[in-house]
């Protein structure tokens, strides 16, 4: 078994939606609040291996057998030009694809037998592609690009979390970047506590859950 970091590609999809599933409750598997699996990844994952000002790296164990994706860190160079790419080229086909779990006219799930069923997790992901919330203004001023990261949890704690944010901040820092922030499940306790053991802290202004990083500060 050999754990390296390689950049992410638009075929690492399927494995970044798993992830992000997985450990989409607060860092537990959201796999029991979604009949659609792939919501939480096409919010939070895939859009960053499609998206224009977008980055990535994935965490990848190698055997014998081939390479499994176990972990990754994703992001946007300039968070407002990633918003604008999600909607010229992202949101639009997920807004035409989806359309049948939500009714014109209509605040409840479709009960179409073709489909299935929508929690009302996947409920929120759907009405979040028919209207994005902008990233906080406050987040923006502190800097332009966000990350995301998940590993799986049978390759936690054992420090390929910092070694993902140390290639990602590498990389920022060659595109001219001197700080990163990124938004947390409030209820998550164990990632706060691995954020600010990195340097992260709380950003003025910014909503609860978000921390961000001056790369000054990082102590990977």
């Amino acid at each position: 078994m050999t754990i390296s970091i390689r950049p992410a590609t638009s075929s690492d999809a399927p494995a970044l939606s798993h992830i992000c599933l997985v450990t989409g409750n607060a860092g537990t598997t959201a796999e029991h609040l979604h009949n659609l699996p792939e919501m939480l990844g096409l919010v939070y994952a895939v859009p960053y291996v499609n998206a224009a000002s977008t980055w990535g790296f994935v965490l990848v164990d190698q055997d014998d057998e081939g390479e499994k994706v176990v972990g990754y860190t994703l992001g946007a160079i300039d968070t407002r030009a990633f918003e604008k790419s999600e909607e010229e080229m992202w949101w639009p086909a997920l807004r035409a694809e989806y359309s049948p779990y939500l009714p014109p006219d209509s605040g409840e799930p479709s009960t179409d037998s073709a489909h299935p069923t929508p929690t009302e997790a996947d409920m929120r992901i759907i009405r979040h592609f028919l209207s994005p919330p902008a990233a906080p203004a406050a987040c923006v001023s502190y800097s332009t690009a966000h990350l995301h990261i998940d590993i799986l949890p049978a390759y936690q704690r054992r420090g390929l979390g910092r070694q993902l944010i140390d290639r990602a901040i590498q990389h920022m820092r060659n595109a001219g970047l001197h700080a990163v922030w990124l938004g947390m499940d409030t209820k998550n306790v164990q990632a706060r506590i691995f954020y600010e053991r990195l340097g992260f802290s709380n950003i003025e202004g910014a909503p609860e859950g978000v921390v961000g990083l001056r790369f000054v500060d990082w102590k990977g």
